[in-house]
């Protein structure tokens, strides 16, 4: 449960939309797979409507709702429950193609990478 929670929060995408503003369009339509270093991954969806999905090496899937404040975007009502009700992450500007790194809330080091299409 706790690495459903950590790579949840880290993997969020945006594209630019102008000079100091960020959305989150990109992921829209694309995967974004964050990779652990011990070979774990986890695939991540943003859909336009507020929904999110991700789904685990493991076989386990978990559900929530994103909305962006500021240049930030949180996740809410995560299914299952997790420890926490809501997690607010900065957004990366990414295009299809780009990896980026980013620590988990636990502290360990996730490597992302933008995906296109639904994988």
């Amino acid at each position: 449960m706790l690495r459903a929670l950590a790579v949840t929060t880290v993997a969020v995408v945006c594209l630019a939309a102008g000079p100091g503003r960020t959305d989150i369009n990109a992921a829209f339509g694309n995967t974004v797979v964050s990779r652990y270093p011990d070979g774990g991954w986890v695939k991540h969806w943003f859909n336009p409507d507020g929904t999110y999905a991700a789904q685990f090496s493991d076989g386990r899937r978990l559900a929530a709702r994103w909305s962006v404040r500021g240049e930030r975007v949180c996740l809410t009502h995560m299914r299952p429950n997790m420890l926490i009700p809501r997690f607010c992450t900065e957004m990366i500007e990414a295009e299809v193609g780009d990896t980026w790194q980013s620590r988990d809330p636990l502290g360990r080091r996730v490597q992302n990478v933008l995906v296109e299409g639904r994988q």
